[in-house]
C-alpha cells in the first residue's frame, strides 16, 4: 500500500479527524483513508462527466418562449 503526506492541513479539519477516528475506533491514517476510499466511490457511481451534467439538466429545465411569425 502506498502513503501520502498532507501538508498545510488546517488545524480545525485536523482535529476533527482525529476526534472522528476516536469515535470511530479507528487510527487517523485509517479512518483518513475510510473518508477518501468512501469519497471516491461516491463519485464513480454518478458516472462520468456527461453523465453528470444530463442528470442536472434533464426534465427540469422547461422554458415557453413566443417566437415571431416568419
Amino acid at each position: 500500500m502506498t502513503s501520502i503526506t498532507i501538508g498545510n492541513l488546517d488545524r480545525q479539519v485536523y482535529e476533527q479527524l482525529r476526534i472522528v477516528a476516536q469515535e470511530n475506533g479507528h487510527s487517523m491514517d485509517d479512518e483518513a483513508c475510510r473518508i477518501l476510499t468512501q469519497a471516491f466511490e461516491t463519485s464513480a457511481d454518478v458516472g462520468g462527466l456527461g453523465t453528470r451534467i444530463s442528470s442536472r439538466f434533464r426534465g427540469g429545465l422547461q422554458v415557453d418562449l413566443d417566437l415571431p411569425s416568419r
